[in-house]
């Protein structure tokens, strides 16, 4: 029985952050393996991605190419966000990611951000029967009372939202030059 890690956002575009966060998780011994999957249609947010669904799955092929070769060989991106067909809920992909690995054993990868907002996530009691949380502090975000336990891994403040706005390059280089090439960000 494996721990997967199920490692979910818009990643528009995934950056240095995204992929300290991995290297960590998975260094701490957290999870055996990580699963990425780029959002297809993110509901929780106020404003659609700027790339492109193939693009951000493109960016965040090439981040985890540019990751250590033992880092880079526990994890997978996976599509299934991306290829699903009107809204996707997080609820949705775990069923299916159980239904590939009914015998391992899932965790959930989200920033205190995200599950500040938890209880909004659609269907989320029976989410909580199918994976356990790993909550990840993230700089800048208040925190707040919960009974979850909150990992710190030292966690880097960079935010996508910065790079789409030109005042930050926080990316690794295959990415780089993706975001130059297809104009990408107003590069």
């Amino acid at each position: 029985m494996a721990r997967l890690g199920l490692y979910g956002g818009t990643f528009d575009p995934i950056h240095l952050g995204h992929l300290h966060l991995i290297t960590q998780v998975l260094k701490a011994n957290l999870v055996d393996r990580i699963i990425l999957f780029p959002a297809g249609a993110p509901q929780l947010r106020s404003a659609q991605p700027q790339a492109t669904s193939q693009q951000r799955r493109q960016m965040c092929e090439l981040a985890i190419s540019d990751l250590a070769k033992d880092v880079a060989d526990l994890v997978e991106v996976n599509p299934i966000e991306i290829l699903r067909q009107g809204p996707s809920y997080t609820i949705d992909t775990v069923e299916a990611i159980k239904a590939t690995y009914p015998i391992d054993q899932l965790f959930l990868i989200i920033g205190t951000d995200a599950f500040a907002k938890i209880d909004q996530w659609h269907r989320i009691d029976e989410l909580r029967a199918l994976t356990s949380f790993i909550v990840i502090a993230r700089p800048g975000t208040p925190e707040f009372a919960t009974d979850q336990s909150i990992t710190d891994i030292g966690a880097l403040d960079i935010a996508s939202t910065g790079i789409r706005e030109g005042s930050s390059r926080e990316y690794s280089p295959s990415v780089a030059h993706f975001i130059k090439e297809h104009h990408l960000y107003g590069s």
